[in-house]
């Protein structure tokens, strides 16, 4: 690997590091607030929707700059959010605006990959992308757990800290972290890729956008690899919120114990992410969708152990972990090889920032609507249990007439580097 791919990971590392904490600690803000259940899995729709809105500009935004300045600009975005929740701007419209950051700041990560790298050795560092972020997200919402815990509050208490501080501190945690991955952001390489120049004008931008999106519909490749993605990135968020809830409702724990539930499926997530990382090869990658069903299958079986484990504690939590890990694995081991055959066919047909903001616009469309159906779901009284069957079931369902989809549009291994999609579409 080149050596402004460790910067990149580096970057990477922070920001999402910083992101993850965050979550956890609005979560707790709102909590403090007095906000309603369905106020938690919104913040993940907020978060979404900036990515959906600003989708027709991230790419531009991206390719407009060296992806080391863009990334650099969009963390100063994320401090700025921090700084809205430290001024009592509400949670929700604070994380929309880290969500804006966010969104700007995905089509530079993942674009710069394909300048700096061949296409041999991006499943490879999707996986290593991919593991490393997966632990940020451990270390990230472990350190929010840690910092909305009663015992960090009592021993801030026993030091003269009144109550009404502690967001502050929480908020200043992440800032020091933003500006630690956006200090990381200058020492990424300009690689001297440059694209064709577009003008700021929001119709003409959003026309271009939708044309990308079609011309990575059309390709049978990339359509498959986005119908994919852009189911698990949707399904994958609502989860981190299900997960939370079912450790307080059905494994009675607080919202800090319920963090570190996320951390089996995210060493989970990165252990399969590695070893797709070195089994997987870029043209076999559809061959892994049958582990989506499996994945989704595994889901059912939350709402079983509380019920059937009751009697002991010790092989509740056992099997709670193993559960939660193979979760993790399965989600791993088939979303990368996925995500880096994506990449490598937006690479061929469009310009890199572009075919991720494709990429982003659709997954966190999926993320909004997915979000948005759970909460209303948990407004109307629906049980957590009868909402997590539903989830995987919808799941595996989906994930199936996806696999059987792909069966019937068989894609011969040339068009892997095929840069005509509408020659491909037709082959």
């Amino acid at each position: 690997m080149q050596r402004g791919f460790y910067a990149v990971m580096a970057a990477q590392f922070f920001s999402s590091f910083a992101d993850n904490a965050l979550f956890v600690v609005a979560i707790a803000l709102l909590q403090l607030m007095g906000a309603a259940p369905e106020m938690n899995p919104l913040l993940q729709s907020c978060f979404a929707l900036s990515y959906v809105l600003f989708a027709p500009v991230a790419g531009v935004f991206a390719d407009s700059m060296p992806k080391g300045r863009a990334m650099f600009i969009t963390n100063l975005v994320k401090i700025s959010g921090c700084v809205l929740m430290m001024m009592h701007i509400h949670p929700l419209f604070a994380y929309a605006f880290v969500g804006l950051g966010a969104a700007m700041y995905s089509p530079a990560k993942y674009g710069i990959l394909t300048e700096l790298l061949p296409s041999s050795q991006l499943v490879k560092a999707n996986g290593w992308i991919e593991g490393l972020t997966i632990g940020s997200i451990v270390l990230g919402q472990g350190l929010g757990g840690f910092l909305i815990s009663s015992g960090v509050q009592h021993s801030l208490a026993s030091h003269g800290v009144a109550p009404m501080a502690m967001p502050y501190i929480w908020l200043t945690a992440m800032i020091i972290i933003y500006t630690i991955a956006a200090l990381c952001n200058l020492r990424i390489p300009d690689t001297g890729a440059r694209y064709e120049k577009t003008k700021l004008n929001i119709m003409a931008l959003t026309r271009h956008f939708w044309l990308d999106n079609i011309k990575l519909c059309k390709d049978r490749l990339g359509q498959i690899s986005l119908a994919v993605t852009t189911l698990f990135w949707g399904a994958g968020a609502t989860l981190k919120v299900i997960v939370l809830a079912w450790g307080q409702q059905a494994l009675g724990l607080n919202l800090s114990q319920s963090t570190y539930l996320n951390v089996p499926v995210a060493l989970g997530i990165a252990i399969g992410a590695v070893w797709a990382a070195s089994k997987v090869k870029l043209e076999h990658s559809p061959r892994v969708i049958p582990i989506g069903i499996a994945m989704g299958a595994v889901v059912l079986l939350m709402p079983v152990l509380p019920e059937f484990l009751n009697g002991s504690n010790l092989i509740l939590w056992g099997a709670v972990i193993i559960l939660l890990t193979i979760i993790g694995i399965l989600a791993g081991f088939f979303v990368v090889p996925m995500n880096a055959l994506l990449q490598h066919r937006g690479h061929c047909i469009m310009a890199a920032g572009g075919s991720i903001a494709v990429q982003n616009f659709n997954e966190n469309l999926s993320i909004l609507l997915m979000t948005l159906a759970y909460a209303q779901a948990i407004k109307t009284g629906v049980s957590l249990n009868t909402a997590i069957i539903g989830f995987g079931i919808s799941l595996v369902l989906i994930m199936f007439l996806i696999y059987k989809w792909h069966q019937a549009r068989p894609v011969a291994p040339h068009a892997l580097h095929h840069t005509d999609h509408v020659a491909e579409a037709s082959s």
